[in-house]
């Protein structure tokens, strides 16, 4: 009897087996509709001998309800699906979901219908309908997606449609893209930069398993270089995934990805229209998609036939995932490549300590580019003592930099001031009382934005507007604002500098691709003189006549408990001083700080990367911290307090007791309180020789604990809150 065993995705589930009814074809990857009880769920086809199961007697079992009309899984995807669930402690259904992704997909070839302003006038104005046609433009959607847009109910939109005001548009959602052209134009590279892409675009044509790290200083080129293998992938009929690690970059991409190719590519990030997601699966699927940019969820797509990857900025921290599965995309993507044999790209100009050990101890090959494309120089880094050189009162800003910031404006020349701290302040108080505005779903405090008049809470997404008396005590007109966020600093700027033309570049106002790409258009134009912004503009952007990169606070990373506080510091500032001098002018960069003898920040400034990621290197050698061991975290929450600690103290004492393991907590995580659940951790550190994933299964497994208790393993932690 021909039988199957399916992976059901469904993560309570275990693998079930099914009968295949006579003249249906399911081979392994084959994705399939299942009968489950009285209900219908979606699996993928297993090979029987890589999932446990017990075999059910062929009477008891039913039959397959159908096969989905797309390809089947590949077995490379199938192998990087299952790794990834080993290694991260994952159910293999929570990971095989992230490569179905996209249900309109999977139901085969389809029209659906958007709708579009048609140019018509209703026959009332409300003040409803007036802010949605203002606000959809030129978009065309469904209604749902274009009720998000608008920010008003369906029914307003419907309204519309009746009224002839929004038109129906029949689609094709699987039309075809625009194909690139590998010979489109042709990029005039430096020796170095020839030499790098000569050796990845050998490794496209072997088409074997080979990891690169692309370590350039910043403005290098880095972008061009990769280029070149891309276009060997394409004159080869393969595809190309570059993962990017901000929506935000994208925009600035694809421009030279255009023109350097004469089409965009394929893009993949969670802001797309479900529309444009199942186009983009489907073609993905069948191969007719060339060139994919994504964030790291791209990775999980079932490519028909994948021939080279890049990371680039391979070193952010947005490629970890911190909820769900917990991967980290950048290893996966070394992952992917070595089940699909072909190469894999890291590109970075600060690549993390694993990385440059991998390539120190040969496992990766290292390619370099010392030095900046077309002459232009780096910049030079100095650093303002803020204990001696003091702000005045109420003002952030040493005078030093405001003259710098003055002096470019007026040889008309651009300045960027950067401080990872979104919003106004990151505290309001009552200065009669003393109350400080919390958020009730996190143990975290609400941060001001004046821009949108409300106090935000940046882990759950609470917001409400600053009350104009305080909660506690009733006194109007008490509340103080404590500490600076870009807003703040974009106040001071405006109030210092009256004739400076400011924009404030953070999440908040770039979260879509389209205000990236005005943001890109107006400092390029030379209508921006100053931008202020968050970790968001410290990659990918390029800037030619951005000659002055001021540091608000160069020691803000270093506080708190993060056990990567150094090199993440040093990748941030190093980062977002790489944006300065890009061009043919020459770029400096002051660093504002109140430890300027602090390793990180004297490797900075004496611009001697080596001697900090050596320093650094030593430090986690001593400490048996990555890449010499292995950290592991278990996260136990709930939303009742005493039950989340009962729960951890469980965990903590049934601890198992291994040689080179060892086992910190439970103890409150920092974050103790986030999104209404009570959370607690422990911290695992142990040598690399150890399996620490069994380890770890075999200790949680035996546990019985209440459904209402959340317990998630963080393999590889880059959070600690």
């Amino acid at each position: 009897m021909n039988r199957v065993r399916c992976l059901v995705l469904n993560a309570a589930l275990g693998p079930l087996d099914y009968k295949v009814p006579d003249g249906m074809v399911a081979g392994p990857g084959s994705v399939v509709e299942c009968p489950l009880g009285p209900r219908t769920v979606m699996g993928v086809v297993w090979e029987k001998e890589r999932l446990p199961g017990t075999d059910v007697p062929a009477a008891k079992l039913r039959n397959l309800q159908g096969i989905l009309p797309v390809p089947p899984l590949s077995a490379p995807l199938r192998r990087l699906i299952e790794w990834t669930a080993d290694y991260y402690c994952a159910s293999l259904a929570s990971v095989a979901r992230m490569t179905l992704s996209s249900g309109g997909a999977l139901k085969g070839p389809a029209t659906s219908i958007e709708y579009r302003l048609s140019g018509g006038m209703p026959e009332r104005m409300t003040p409803q309908r007036e802010a949605a046609m203002e606000a959809l433009g030129g978009e065309q959607a469904t209604i749902r997606e274009l009720a998000g847009i608008a920010g008003v109910s369906e029914g307003v939109l419907r309204g519309l449609v009746n009224q002839g005001v929004l038109e129906p548009i029949e689609v094709d959602i699987d039309r075809p893209y625009r194909r690139a052209e590998p010979g489109f134009t042709t990029v005039e590279l430096s020796p170095d930069q020839r030499e790098a892409s000569d050796i990845f675009t050998a490794a496209v044509e072997a088409r074997k398993f080979a990891p690169f790290l692309l370590d350039g200083v910043t403005g290098s080129g880095k972008t061009e270089t990769y280029f070149e293998p891309i276009a060997a992938a394409l004159k080869n009929n393969q595809q190309v995934l570059v993962l990017l690690p901000e929506i935000a970059l994208t925009e600035a991409f694809l421009s030279r990805f255009e023109a350097r190719f004469g089409a965009a590519p394929i893009l993949w990030h969670s802001s797309l229209k479900s529309t444009e997601r199942r186009r983009a699966w489907r073609a993905i699927a069948s191969g007719d998609a060339q060139v994919v940019v994504g964030a790291r969820s791209s990775l999980f797509l079932p490519y028909a036939n994948l021939g080279l990857i890049v990371v680039d900025e391979a070193h952010e921290i947005s490629f970890k995932q911190d909820e769900g599965v917990r991967y980290n995309a950048r290893d996966v993507a070394v992952m992917r490549a070595h089940f699909e044999e072909i190469p894999v790209i890291l590109a970075s100009a600060t690549p993390a300590l694993e990385s440059l050990h991998m390539a120190d101890t040969g496992t990766y090959t290292r390619v370099e580019l010392p030095s900046r494309f077309g002459g232009a120089t780096l910049p030079s880094i100095n650093t303002i003592d803020l204990t001696e050189e003091k702000p005045g009162s109420g003002q952030w800003l040493a005078q030093r930099l405001v003259d710098g910031i003055e002096e470019r404006l007026a040889r008309k020349e651009q300045s960027l001031l950067f401080l990872n701290r979104r919003g106004y302040a990151p505290l309001t108080l009552c200065r009669n009382c003393g109350f400080r505005f919390q958020c009730p779903n996190c143990s975290a405090w609400l941060v001001e934005h004046r821009f949108s008049e409300r106090l935000a809470c940046h882990h759950c997404g609470h917001e409400t507007p600053p009350p104009a008396t305080c909660p506690e005590c009733g006194e109007p007109d008490c509340l103080v604002a404590c500490g600076p966020g870009v807003e703040r600093i974009a106040d001071e700027v405006a109030e210092r500098i009256p004739d400076a033309r400011c924009f404030v570049a953070t999440s908040d106002t770039l979260n879509t691709p389209g205000r990236a790409a005005e943001f890109v258009a107006m400092t390029e134009a030379g209508a921006i003189d100053v931008i202020i912004g968050t970790q968001l503009v410290t990659k990918g952007f390029h800037f030619p006549n951005l000659t002055l990169v001021g540091v608000v606070d160069a020691d803000l990373g270093l506080e708190g408990g993060d056990l990567r506080a150094a090199e993440r510091t040093y990748q941030q500032i190093a980062q977002v001083a790489g944006r300065a001098g890009r061009g043919s002018k020459p770029g400096e960069v002051l660093l504002q700080t109140r430890h300027p003898t602090a390793s990180v920040i004297a490797a900075l400034s004496e611009g001697d990367r080596d001697a900090f990621y050596e320093a650094e290197t030593d430090a986690r050698r001593m400490a048996g911290a990555p890449p010499f061991g292995r950290w592991a975290a278990i996260i136990v929450s709930s939303e009742d307090e005493a039950e989340a600690k009962e729960a951890a103290n469980r965990i903590g004492g049934t601890r198992p007791n291994h040689d080179g393991v060892d086992i910190y907590g439970p103890a409150p995580a920092p974050l103790s309180l986030l999104r209404g659940r009570y959370r607690y951790r422990l911290l695992i550190n142990s040598k690399r020789t150890v399996n620490l994933q069994d380890i770890i299964r075999r200790w949680l497994g035996g546990l019985d604990l209440p459904n209402s208790v959340r317990v998630s393993v963080d393999i590889d932690p880059y959070s600690f809150v």
